[in-house]
């Protein structure tokens, strides 16, 4: 078992930033991924950016050149810095976790944070 805790949301104003913690306990796989997932209020859950522990990452199109995914893999912690943020960028933020050792391995969930951007 995996459990993550999540830090970060709030209100910002659209141009503003924001940055989203998320560390990772239990059973931390050698090779793994962690990233971030967001549900706005009606649409389905969307990944926005995602890292490998080797480092190599991915993001969704509509978040590429504003947001940026690190993590820390001493610290079994992944960071989403989110900057020029937009209304539309408003949902809860899920923390993910995958092992890829194992092909189709469970994935871990955060419990969410809310960002809310104003325009």
């Amino acid at each position: 078992q995996v459990q993550l805790v999540e830090s970060g949301g709030g209100l910002v104003q659209a141009g503003g930033s924001l940055r989203l913690p998320c560390t990772a306990s239990g059973s931390i796989a050698s090779i793994n991924a962690m990233g971030w997932y967001r549900q706005a209020p009606g649409k389905q859950r969307e990944l926005v950016a995602r890292i490998a522990s080797g480092g190599s990452t991915n993001y969704a199109d509509s978040v590429k050149g504003r947001f940026t995914i690190s993590r820390d893999n001493a610290k079994n912690t992944v960071y989403l810095q989110m900057n020029s943020l937009k209304p539309e960028d408003t949902a809860v933020y899920y923390c993910n976790y995958q092992s890829l050792i194992t092909p189709l391995s469970v994935m871990f969930w955060g419990q969410g944070t809310q960002v809310t951007v104003s325009s």
